[in-house]
């Protein structure tokens, strides 16, 4: 699964290889993505490689060779099914569970990092059943926790945490970020003056700080379900 800025750069790189010979630098890359710093590209580069759709040719400078592409077809006829993740959530809207009308079912989006930041997944077709109590007024998904870096609060690796879609929180909330429209994490939202400051609960981990046009607040945490 790419994230949409992943799949902005693959196919920018596949672009300029196919039309120069040579993959684009990195100031290239940065300012056809619209980047603020290279660190983002190196990020997208890191991850399009650990997916393997692209591989870094050893000592050649901006020698990246393309594997494979979301869609193409592979050697012995494997089509490889699309599959773009948004850079932003939205919410495929609520249904109601059959058996009950306390139950609602909400769009269930994957894995988000408690500790270091990653891409939210989401399927589309996946569902969570939750009481309806549990709910406030607007639109709302569940992610799954991976990770320990909000233990303190009492949110463990593998909880479901339900988050009322929102671009705007509260000083100290905990949200859903996406930083550089390509990495998504659950944390504690600080603001102070020009900064925004991603506070984990967990003393093992370092408290991140961005200037705020890096940072979308993507939900707000309301409710958290456990399986025992």
């Amino acid at each position: 699964m790419l994230t949409r800025k992943q799949h902005e750069l693959l196919t920018f790189i596949h672009a300029n290889i196919r039309q120069n010979g040579i993959s684009p630098s990195f100031d290239e890359m940065k300012d056809a993505l619209n980047l603020k710093s290279k660190s983002g590209i190196h990020r997208l580069i890191t991850a399009l490689e650990e997916r393997g759709f692209i591989r870094r040719l050893p000592h050649r400078a901006r020698a990246l060779e393309i594997l494979k592409l979301p869609g193409a077809v592979l050697p012995g006829g494997q089509k490889l099914a699309p599959n773009v993740i948004q850079g932003e959530f939205s919410a495929a809207g609520m249904r109601q569970a059959p058996d009950s009308d306390e139950i609602v079912s909400m769009p269930f989006y994957g894995r988000i990092a408690a500790g270091t930041p990653i891409e939210a997944l989401r399927d589309p077709s996946s569902f969570v059943d939750v009481p309806r109590g549990m709910l406030a007024r607007g639109e709302h998904f569940a992610l799954e926790v991976a990770g320990d870096s909000m233990i303190d609060v009492g949110i463990l690796d593998g909880d479901t945490v339900i988050l009322k879609r929102t671009e705007n929180a509260e000083n100290g909330a905990i949200v859903v970020a996406l930083i550089d429209d390509s990495e998504a994490t659950l944390k504690r939202l600080r603001r102070k003056g020009n900064s925004v400051a991603l506070e984990p609960a967990n003393q093992s981990y370092e408290t991140k700080i961005f200037p705020p046009d890096r940072v979308k607040i993507q939900g707000e945490l309301i409710g958290l379900l456990r399986r025992y």
